[in-house]
């Protein structure tokens, strides 16, 4: 991973959510089967988050960022509604979820950031049609000019 990423904001903020929610997770009871299920998730989706903001910092592609973007919004929102169930399921300190809940929304925001930061003519047709800039149909026709970008040095 480069170290660029490493000092993203947003990469930061990730952290901190793992190292909160290890925290957190590490006071599940051992014998709570549903809450250790839960723990793995909850660390799993943290892991997926940082992963995901390596891969979307590592391409020039629009559609490849955004689709690693989607996975990340997955994953946080996954993160952010799982402290739902936790006093149900036994957990006698969800109170302390509010933190993840808090750091997760300072997330959004940086998120929302970062993602405004994509450069939407860095693309190539998605002709699934999920992941094109605005205005781009699954059926455009790409202009050979409009590929010029894939022979530019990394900034």
């Amino acid at each position: 991973m480069r170290e660029s990423t490493r000092n993203l904001p947003i990469f930061k903020k990730a952290q901190e959510i793992y190292e909160t929610l290890k925290v957190i997770t590490d006071l599940f009871p051992e014998d709570n089967d549903y809450l250790q299920t839960l723990k793995s998730h909850l660390l799993e989706d943290s892991m997926i988050i940082h992963a995901k903001i390596s891969g979307a910092e590592a391409v020039k592609l629009y559609d490849i960022k955004m689709e690693n973007a989607a996975i990340i919004r997955k994953a946080a929102r996954s993160i952010m509604v799982s402290g739902n169930t936790l006093e149900m399921m036994g957990f006698t300190d969800a109170k302390y979820y509010t933190i993840i809940r808090n750091l997760t929304e300072e997330f959004r925001l940086l998120f929302v950031d970062w993602v405004s930061g994509f450069n939407p003519k860095h693309f190539i047709v998605d002709n699934w049609g999920l992941f094109n800039p605005p205005g781009i149909s699954h059926d455009y026709v790409q202009r050979d000019d409009e590929l010029n970008f894939l022979d530019e040095d990394e900034e």
